[in-house]
């Protein structure tokens, strides 16, 4: 194939070209956060990672799409299942392994463990551990936004049980009466927890709730990376050109438990398998790429391989930082701090 034929190559979705560059850089990119996430289990099983672990295996699609229709200045925030978003958000990839296991080269020194992974570099406001918390913040982010008139958006990404909340209607409503450019995006992976949408949801339909506060809705399948782009960039649009809010409701699925001590007793092994075998978006992709000559299965293969060695050169990397200096339980407390007066609390006279 010639430089030009090459450059002429992709797939066109629903009228959205994708270029066989890019295609292979999306395809990349999910396929990398499937292998870390996989790694962080093993590590955590090995008991190298304490407290919480929520893993976004089968989710992969929703956290590229997200960052491929977003600009590099828009503000995103998530809750605690975050690996994969700050990941495709472009954050180092070892730095992020680091701060799962607690070491001092973490993204934010390994005080925050996997539920609270932040990069101001890449205006990645969280990872929030409490079920909710990241909204009434989008909210604040999108509010600046929108009194700086920055032309920045802001993706407030929250789960199918984080939408229940009180505070989410709360900033639905203030969104909405000012004009805010959020987007607010229900990852619904089927299950809060270990509960399934149809017995916590009056309305199942999540993409309706914001119907009451003017916000319009968008249902949009989050197995399929190059629909979720399309649909994902046409949601940014309406908020940045001052239009207001959109909610936008992503259909996806974990293939693990809620966290990593979930034994996920609460569905079938047939129901994973039909989810994992029918509408993966890795293998989704791949297929459509083979199918356009764009890639062959050897290729694939290969390509796997590549990105197990690298993810375990991280691993292995993070795993050789040191645990962070007893004195970091008193840094990072308050904006002016005061530990340059009082160095440890048990001296203050």
């Amino acid at each position: 194939m010639s430089a030009k034929q090459k450059s002429e190559a992709g797939i066109t979705h629903d009228g959205l070209f994708f270029p066989q560059e890019r295609l292979h850089e999306i395809h990349d990119q999910m396929l990398f956060i499937r292998r870390f996430e996989e790694k962080a289990g093993q590590l955590y099983g090995l008991k190298k990672i304490g407290g919480f672990c929520h893993l976004c295996n089968g989710q992969e699609a929703v956290c590229v799409g997200l960052h491929q229709a977003s600009e590099p200045t828009d503000y995103m925030m998530t809750s605690y299942r975050d690996h994969g978003h700050i990941l495709a958000r472009g954050s180092d990839p070892t730095a992020v392994m680091a701060e799962l296991l607690g070491r001092s080269g973490g993204i934010v020194k390994g005080k925050g463990g996997s539920m609270h992974m932040f990069d101001i570099d890449r205006n990645f406001a969280g990872g929030n551990g409490i079920v909710g918390e990241q909204v009434p913040v989008g909210l604040g982010f999108g509010f600046s936004s929108w009194y700086k008139d920055d032309g920045r958006v802001t993706i407030c990404i929250m789960g199918d049980g984080g939408i229940n909340q009180g505070a989410v209607y709360e900033s639905f409503n203030m969104a909405a009466l000012w004009k805010l450019p959020i987007v607010f995006v229900v990852e619904n992976n089927q299950y809060a927890m270990g509960t399934s949408l149809d017995r916590a949801s009056a309305e199942t339909h999540l993409f309706k709730r914001g119907i009451s506060f003017k916000i319009p809705g968008m249902k949009i399948d989050g197995m399929d990376v190059l629909e979720f782009e399309k649909k994902m960039r046409e949601a940014m649009e309406h908020a940045r050109s001052g239009k207001g809010p959109m909610l936008v409701e992503a259909i996806t699925y974990r293939y693990r438990g809620h966290s990593m001590s979930d034994p996920a007793t609460y569905r079938t092994r047939a129901e994973v398998d039909e989810w994992r075998s029918g509408r993966d978006p890795i293998a989704r992709l791949q297929a459509q790429m083979i199918d356009a000559g764009l890639a062959t299965e050897e290729h694939f293969k290969q390509k796997d391989k590549d990105i197990k060695q690298q993810v375990a050169a991280i691993a292995k990397d993070a795993e050789a930082q040191p645990e962070p200096d007893v004195s970091e339980l008193w840094t990072d407390i308050y904006n002016d701090p005061i530990e340059n007066a009082y160095p440890y609390p048990g001296k203050v006279n």
